[in-house]
């Protein structure tokens, strides 16, 4: 099977132990991820082979981030090494009604000063089928959406699938440019998007039309139905458009979906209640990870590859930290209806 190559920004994530405030912290986990880093930890994970992309500082902290990514198979021989240093980013975990926060200190980071022509994308590419990509990247500097746009058209002009997942950040849009003016040029060279309805209006001022999108107890799947139509028509050369259905009932408890849309007809995938989450961090990039494994390998069964991302994502909630460390087998077990969590023995 060719390779899957995803491109973005590792991290070292700090995290308060026991569920404690930032204000209570005398101590910090540690732990490496990223939105794109994750996918490929998930990929290796279910045994597709995965090169992750990146620039990392030449340093301890970034051999470490490197070191992270070898341990859990994922192909590291093209990550550049240069800049001043390892983006960071402080976590307070949230608890039923606290919800989780987050404190970026990425500035400068060694990605961020990543340019075109930094990379050769056509080597990487030449044995790739797919590549992936998330709205985080262009967020971070001219320089890293010009070397997002630049892998989005060599994996087009190759014949490669190009999949995003919009993931608006806040927090990150701070040097000059709005999503407004950088996403729309990137998304189109997409054949699979990902994302929700916040992710549409704040990126391409798309609304849904003539319903109530509720981000509460109850989320209605054919609510959706709209925005991820006008995303198709905004964006034709995209094959498929999903969301995922989160019904935020406390910061501890959620229900977990997600929907398809072929062009033609709305897949839904079953509802999982996580009633008691340990870690909701990593929880779309476990869903694009279960999505693009799905799509390989049932290429023909789109509610098999819906079904399994949604499982696969549902176990990630019950995992510590950035990335998904679940198998294809535990998945598999999961979509079959056992959710019984006994002991293998």
């Amino acid at each position: 099977m060719k390779k899957v190559v995803t491109f973005g920004e590792i991290m070292l994530r700090l995290t308060p132990p026991a569920l404690k405030r930032f204000s209570q912290a005398n101590s910090f986990g540690a732990i490496y991820g990223g939105g794109e880093s994750n996918v490929a930890v998930s990929l290796a994970n279910y045994g597709i082979p995965v090169d992750f992309v990146t620039r990392l500082p030449q340093n301890d902290i970034g051999e470490c981030a490197l070191m992270e990514m070898r341990k859990r198979g994922v192909g590291t021989q093209h990550i550049l090494r240069g800049g001043e240093r390892l983006g960071l980013y402080f976590l307070e975990i949230g608890a039923v009604s606290r919800g989780s926060k987050v404190v970026y200190d990425r500035a400068h980071s060694s990605m961020s000063t990543v340019e075109k022509g930094m990379i050769n994308w056509e080597k990487i590419f030449e044995d790739a089928q797919w590549f992936h990509w998330t709205g985080i990247t262009p967020a971070l500097s001219q320089g890293a959406a010009d070397a997002c746009l630049e892998a989005i058209q060599v994996a087009n002009s190759m014949g490669i699938t190009v999949s995003t997942d919009l993931n608006y950040r806040k927090k990150l849009w701070k040097y000059g440019k709005a999503p407004g003016d950088v996403m729309p040029e990137l998304v189109a060279g997409c054949d699979v998007i990902l994302g929700n309805e916040e992710d549409a209006e704040k990126h391409f001022g798309l609304h849904p039309k003539g319903v109530d999108v509720t981000q509460g107890h109850s989320v209605d799947a054919t609510s959706y139905l709209s925005v991820l139509k006008q995303l198709m028509e905004m964006f034709p050369r995209a094959k498929k458009v999903i969301t995922t259905l989160r019904g935020s009932i406390s910061a501890s408890h959620n229900s977990w979906s997600g929907v398809l849309y072929d062009g033609e007809k709305l897949y839904e995938a079953p509802q999982y209640q996580i009633t008691h989450i340990v870690d909701r961090v990593g929880g779309g990039d476990s869903f694009m990870g279960g999505l693009i494994y799905g799509l390989l390998t049932h290429p023909d069964d789109d509610q098999k590859a819906l079904n399994f991302a949604v499982a696969a994502s549902c176990l990630k909630h019950t995992i510590y930290g950035d990335a998904n460390l679940v198998t294809v087998q535990e998945v598999e077990k999961l979509m079959s209806g056992d959710a019984s969590g006994r002991v293998s023995r």
